[in-house]
C-alpha cells in the first residue's frame, strides 16, 4: 500500500505526527517537495522532535528515508539536522538518500529572499520565512540552479563562483550587499564532503523498492492552500504540496499510488500573510492559540487561528483525491461550549460561494457562513477508543465529513504517539 500524505489547509495540520504513525507500516518514506521552511513535530513519550528536511520516518530504525528531486535542500540546514538526528540516537547509515536531481538552497538564495521581500511595497509582502525557498525554485525553473549532483563534480568550486557572481549582480540591483565569492567556496566545500555519501539516483532506488513490493509513504510539506497553482496565490509556497507533486517530486508514476491521506486540523490556522476567511480576532481565537500551542515550528511566529473551514477542506478533497482523512487536535476544542463550521462564503450582493475562489479580491467582499454545533466541554486527550468520545465530539466530526466528503482514517486527540486513534486505515 503506497500512500501519499498531504496537508489540506495552510500547513501545521499535524502531518509530522501522522507520518510518524503511518511509518510503522512503511518501508520507505519520501519527502517530495518543499525545503527547510517546513517543520514537522513528532512527540514520543516525553521527547519532542522537530524535523525540517529529513523525512519523519527517520525516527523509526530500519526505515529508508529519501529526499526526492522535488525538494530544495539547504546543505547547511541538512548537515545540522543529520547531526542532530544522530545525536538523538538514530543511526542513518545506509538508509538516508538524497536525489542527485534535488536542487539546493544556497546562501545567495537566502540573501535574495530577504532583499526581494524588503523591496516589496507594504501590503504586497508575501510573508516568506526568509529561508531562500522561493529564489531556489525560481533558479530551478530558470535553469540556473544548483543540484545535489553538482556536489559530485570536480569543478564544484567553479560552479559556486559562477553562481555567486550571478547572484551578486541581482543583489546589487536590489540595493543589497554582495557576497564574498571566495568565502562561499570555503563554506560549501566541507558541506559537499559531508553530503556526498548520501547523494544517489533515488529514482532507481524507489523503483527497485516498488519491484520488491516495499511500502512507500510520500511525505508532503506545507499544504494544499499553499500550493503554487491551487493555493491563495501569491501568498503561497513555490512548489506543489498537493498529491500530484508526489509523482513529479519523486519520479514515481501515478499508477504506483494506492491511496491519498489528507491531514486536517479540526480548526484552522495560518502563518504569515494572505487571506483567511474564518480568522478570529477575539477571545476564541486566543483560546485556540493557547490551547493548541499555535506557534510555528520553523519560525516561532504565532499562528493566526479561526474556526474550521469546510469550503477549503472540500476543495482540498477534490484536488488531492483524498481517500481518508487524518483529523488532528480535537482535544483543543474541549473547552468550547459551541463550535463552528464555515459552510460557505457570502458575497456583499448575497451570492454564496461553495468553493474557494481563485481571485482573492473576491474574498475581500465575502464573509463566512457558519453552522453552530454544541461543544462537549470535557477532556478527550485520555481517550483511546473512538466510541468512547463524547457524543457531541463525534457529531462534530461526522458533520465535517458530511460536508467535505471522504472517510475518517485517523483521529488525534493529543500530541503524543499514544493519542492517535486508528479508525479506517
Amino acid at each position: 500500500m503506497n500512500t501519499v500524505l498531504v496537508g489540506a489547509q495552510w500547513g501545521d495540520e499535524g502531518k509530522g505526527k501522522v507520518i510518524d504513525f503511518l511509518t510503522e507500516e512503511a518501508d520507505v518514506v519520501v519527502r517530495f517537495q518543499g525545503g527547510s521552511n517546513a517543520g514537522h513535530t513528532v512527540v514520543v513519550g516525553d521527547k519532542k522532535y522537530v524535523l525540517h528536511l529529513v523525512p519523519s520516518g527517520v525516527l523509526h530504525e530500519g526505515k529508508h528515508c529519501v529526499i526526492g528531486n522535488g525538494v530544495v535542500m539547504d546543505p547547511f540546514d541538512l548537515v545540522r539536522e543529520l547531526e542532530q538526528v544522530q545525536s538523538w540516537g538514530f543511526d542513518i547509515k545506509g538508509r538516508f538518500h538524497i536525489s542527485e536531481r534535488a536542487h539546493m538552497v544556497m546562501q545567495w538564495h537566502r540573501a535574495l529572499d530577504a532583499a526581494e521581500e524588503s523591496a516589496r511595497a507594504a501590503g504586497r509582502k508575501i510573508g516568506t520565512t526568509g529561508r531562500g525557498i522561493g529564489p531556489a525554485y525560481a533558479a530551478k525553473v530558470g535553469r540556473y540552479g544548483m543540484r545535489a549532483g553538482d556536489l559530485l563534480k570536480p569543478n564544484f568550486a567553479d560552479i559556486i563562483r559562477i553562481r555567486t557572481e550571478e547572484a551578486n549582480a541581482k543583489l546589487v540591483s536590489l540595493g543589497a550587499h554582495e557576497l564574498d565569492v571566495d568565502e562561499m567556496i570555503r563554506l560549501y566545500t566541507p558541506m559537499a564532503n559531508a553530503l556526498l555519501p548520501y547523494v544517489t539516483d533515488t529514482v532507481q532506488f524507489l523503483h527497485e523498492s516498488l519491484d520488491a513490493n516495499r511500502q512507500i509513504l510520500f511525505e508532503g510539506a506545507q499544504a494544499t492552500m499553499l500550493d503554487v497553482d491551487f493555493g491563495t496565490y501569491p501568498f503561497v509556497t513555490s512548489s506543489n504540496p498537493t498529491a500530484g507533486g508526489a509523482c513529479t517530486g519523486s519520479g514515481v508514476g501515478p499508477r504506483a499510488i494506492d491511496r491519498v491521506i489528507g491531514v486536517l486540523k479540526l480548526y484552522t490556522t495560518r502563518v504569515g500573510e494572505g487571506p483567511f476567511p474564518t480568522e478570529l480576532f477575539d477571545s476564541d481565537g486566543e483560546l485556540l492559540r493557547s490551547r493548541g500551542g499555535e506557534f510555528g515550528a520553523t519560525t516561532g511566529r504565532p499562528r493566526r487561528c479561526g474556526w474550521f473551514d469546510a469550503v477549503i477542506a472540500r476543495y482540498a478533497q477534490r484536488i488531492n483525491g483524498v481517500d481518508f482523512w487524518a483529523m488532528t487536535k480535537l482535544d483543543v476544542l474541549d473547552a468550547f461550549p459551541t463550535v463552528k463550521i464555515c459552510t460557505g462564503y457570502k458575497r456583499d450582493d448575497g451570492f454564496v460561494y461553495q468553493t474557494f475562489p481563485a481571485d482573492l479580491d473576491v474574498l475581500a467582499h465575502c464573509e463566512p457562513i457558519y453552522e453552530e454545533l454544541p461543544g462537549w466541554q470535557c477532556e478527550t486527550s485520555h481517550i483511546t477508543d473512538y466510541d468512547a468520545l463524547p457524543e457531541n465530539a463525534k457529531r462534530y466530526v461526522a458533520r465535517i465529513l458530511e460536508l467535505i466528503g471522504g472517510k475518517l482514517g485517523v483521529l488525534s486527540v493529543g500530541p503524543a504517539r499514544e493519542t492517535t486513534l486508528r479508525i479506517g486505515v
